[in-house]
């Protein structure tokens, strides 16, 4: 959802000043805050890009603005003269007099940082390791099954593996196994193709229906570039909804600790494996 609003309001325009109101906003970037402005004054942005949980808007000189939100990011599109955010990290503005571009982040765990754009997929130098996700349009399901039924861990594990598969995070990663009938713990050597490909076909189902209802969002942090919430939590069939009702077959949904967050599950639709 952001990397479509980004697209919509900011591609296109060129760069006209930036201010980086808090250093740690662009620890990443480590030639530091004088080289980031200098080098983005005068920059157009062509195009608003993502993979996983990686944005990153391309510029005109095979660079990049690369973005992690981390926890409380978030960028947003305001109009010029706003009331800045509590915060507000960094601001872009934009030759037009348009609407600037506002990078905020409660926590600071996310960052910006500019990135070469290299390979024959321009991809920004630091997320060339990142696997394809379910809903990019060179995503390969059955090069990605091998690539799950390889390791030796949960299949939960691997479904979260961001070089593996990446953008399915932990809430989705537990309706697609809902979808699928599969418990969160199966082994992976003992997931067969046919499982492989209904986990990925769900997981991409599942987050193709959440972009419709404008994402997931349980507070105000998790918001698009206007600021608006998203509705598929009113969706959700089993994350959240410890003891509530299953949907399909009304066995009471579990919850269990898993990497340090949850898993939530039906232990009827979605059967523990054995241990041998």
């Amino acid at each position: 959802m952001v990397r479509a609003g980004l697209q919509a309001h900011v591609a296109g325009r060129v760069i006209a000043r930036v201010d980086v109101l808090h250093p740690r906003a662009i620890r990443r970037h480590e030639l530091g805050p004088e080289d980031f402005t200098g080098r983005l004054a005068g920059a157009r942005v062509e195009a608003a890009r993502r993979r996983g949980k990686y944005l990153w808007l391309e510029l005109s000189d095979k660079e990049a603005i690369l973005a992690h939100l981390g926890m409380s990011g978030q960028m947003l599109v305001q109009p010029e003269g706003t009331p800045d955010e509590k915060h507000l990290r960094v601001r872009v503005r934009f030759d037009d007099g348009g609407p600037e571009l506002r990078f905020v982040d409660q926590r600071t765990f996310g960052g910006l940082a500019l990135a070469d754009l290299a390979g024959p997929e321009l991809l920004p130098a630091p997320i060339a390791h990142i696997g394809r996700d379910p809903m990019d349009p060179a995503f390969d399901p059955r090069q990605a099954v091998r690539a799950l039924r390889s390791r030796r861990t949960e299949v939960k594990r691997a479904l979260l593996d961001q070089t593996l598969v990446s953008g399915v995070g932990n809430i989705y990663a537990d309706e697609a196994l809902w979808r699928a009938r599969l418990h969160w713990s199966r082994p992976t050597e003992k997931l067969t193709n046919a499982q492989g490909s209904k986990l990925l076909e769900a997981a991409t189902e599942v987050m193709a229906e959440a972009l419709n209802a404008g994402g997931t969002s349980f507070d105000a942090l998790y918001v698009n570039v206007n600021g608006q919430s998203g509705y598929f939590e009113r969706s959700l069939n089993v994350y959240g909804k410890a003891d509530q009702p299953c949907p399909r077959c009304g066995t009471p949904i579990r919850r269990e600790p898993f990497m340090n967050r949850s898993s939530y599950f039906c232990p009827r639709c979605q059967v523990r494996p054995r241990r041998n």
